[in-house]
């Protein structure tokens, strides 16, 4: 079921990197559809629900008026009461939380521009990387409006294999190709007797670095390291956390454990966009990785964590889809903000990823459509809290919720439901109430928060509505609309 491995570039990398894959067998993987594992539902609904789905080859070949004659009225008017409401949703909420973020990347990047030029001064070798592009920072991830995560590209010299045998879940190594060539190695004190560039003693190096650095630059008084962690964490004002992440970039490579990416019989996305993320490549970042924990592998502090920053947004340019991104995240920090952080903007930008392939037309992306993408990852995410399992988009053998705690995403699970839930309809007139009341209260986190879900629909069901065509989506919504 994967395609085959392109033949690579021999040299094309940015800066002075230097990465040759070694050949190893491809890892099998499971089917793309599969974001949680089919279990037996446990909480039947009250009612018999029927879907009624149409022939396989007639799936999503239904005409727009055939798909208006199916949904009935007071569904089209909700429809287009809630484009509404997300519209000024969008102009009210998330553009505010943009530029509010957009004000907070300035100031932070400023004391970390700061810190990693003393860095450079005490080791040229960690040259910072993080330059300003007209307001977008290259590197820089926002992973909360007060948690970031800078990316410092470090340049590399001497030939080394990217190593990618499956055998670390979403990690690589990098190994010298000739052990005569060690002392050739910009980073040779980091290279273990084995041949291995190990990530955690670069980083342990780099964390003392940072260390001193705070403790010298114009924002002492305001920048403080964050102990107890083999992370580079800084506390900046005692507001923002900021991680700070030695890493390779490897254009022109692909990884074989991605190598199944993208699947043949998947539409999207179209073959010259793929061509263009593997040419952009992915990053190889020193930090923990929590696939690793709790195997007890002698590789695992050599291993260096596999990321696909770029390609996943390069994946997302067109239509609303970032559009549809913003608005998720904005959601997600307004309400499933939830105790243990079972819910990050990550997995919502991994959902959105699965809905783009389970949507592969442009005009399933346009602005009109964009209430039905987010019930649809809403409802695949709720699918994946119950059965506590949330795949990688590239890497489907990594698991996103791997040390959650279970308590904590079944109670994420009922919070999300509760959220779709207002979305869809409100129970008494199933047409839907006004989203802007619904948005701007404040949800109740605990016990008695949302609804229990067992109680009230299969979230199988949901989610196999998620992934059917409109037309089918539109008869499972009138029989499930019934059960609420």
């Amino acid at each position: 079921m994967g395609v085959n491995r392109p033949a690579q570039p021999a040299s094309r990398r940015r800066g002075t990197s230097h990465l040759a894959p070694a050949s190893h067998s491809s890892p099998s993987h499971k089917k793309r559809g599969d974001l949680a594992p089919k279990t037996t539902p446990t909480w039947p609904p009250e009612e018999d629900i029927t879907i009624t789905v149409a022939p396989a080859e007639n799936r999503g070949s239904s005409s727009p008026q055939d798909a208006k004659m199916l949904v009935p009225p007071d569904m089209l008017a909700a429809q287009s009461k809630m484009v509404y409401q997300l519209n000024k949703y969008y102009t009210e909420k998330v553009q505010a939380r943009k530029l509010q973020t957009s004000k907070t990347i300035q100031e932070v990047c400023r004391v970390v521009q700061d810190v990693l030029k003393e860095v450079e001064v005490q080791e040229p070798r960690f040259i910072s990387s993080l330059t300003d592009y007209n307001g977008r920072f290259d590197g820089l991830e926002v992973v909360s409006p007060v948690e970031f995560e800078v990316v410092i590209y470090l340049n590399q010299m001497g030939v080394l294999n990217f190593v990618d045998d499956g055998t670390l879940p979403g990690c690589a190594v990098l190994k010298l190709s000739d052990g005569r060539k060690r002392s050739m190695s910009l980073w040779v004190e980091f290279i273990t007797a084995s041949g291995y560039l190990s990530a955690r003693k670069m980083r342990s190096r780099f964390q003392t670095l940072v260390a001193q650095a705070c403790d010298k630059c114009s924002y002492r008084d305001s920048v403080k390291m964050i102990a107890d962690t083999t992370e580079v964490k800084l506390r900046i004002r005692e507001r923002y956390i900021v991680q700070i992440t030695p890493a390779f970039k490897c254009a022109g490579l692909w990884p074989r454990s991605a190598a199944h990416w993208p699947l043949p019989q998947i539409p999207w996305p179209h073959p010259n966009l793929v061509v263009e993320v593997k040419t952009e490549g992915f990053d190889l970042l020193s930090k923990e990785c929590m696939a690793l924990q709790g195997k007890q592998s002698a590789m695992e502090g050599d291993a260096w964590v596999l990321s696909f920053f770029e390609a996943e947004n390069r994946l997302l340019q067109g239509g609303c889809r970032k559009r549809c991104l913003s608005i998720l995240k904005t959601l997600r920090d307004r309400h499933l903000d939830l105790p243990g952080n079972p819910v990050t903007g990550y997995h919502m930008k991994t959902l959105l990823l699965y809905e783009c392939e389970k949507h592969p037309r442009e005009s399933e992306w346009d602005e009109a459509c964009i209430a039905d993408r987010i019930n649809g990852i809403f409802l695949q995410l709720i699918s994946c809290l119950q059965c506590k399992r949330c795949p990688h988009y590239f890497l489907p053998n990594v698991d996103l919720f791997k040390g959650k705690s279970p308590s904590a995403l079944e109670n994420a699970s009922k919070q999300v439901w509760r959220l779709t839930r207002e979305m869809l309809t409100n129970s008494r007139n199933r047409i839907g109430r006004s989203m802007t009341s619904l948005l701007s209260s404040t949800l109740v986190v605990g016990p008695k928060a949302g609804l229990n879900i067992e109680e009230n629909i299969d979230t199988e069901m949901w989610l196999r509505t998620t992934q059917a065509s409109r037309r089918e989506c539109a008869l499972s919504y009138q029989d499930s609309i019934k059960n609420l």
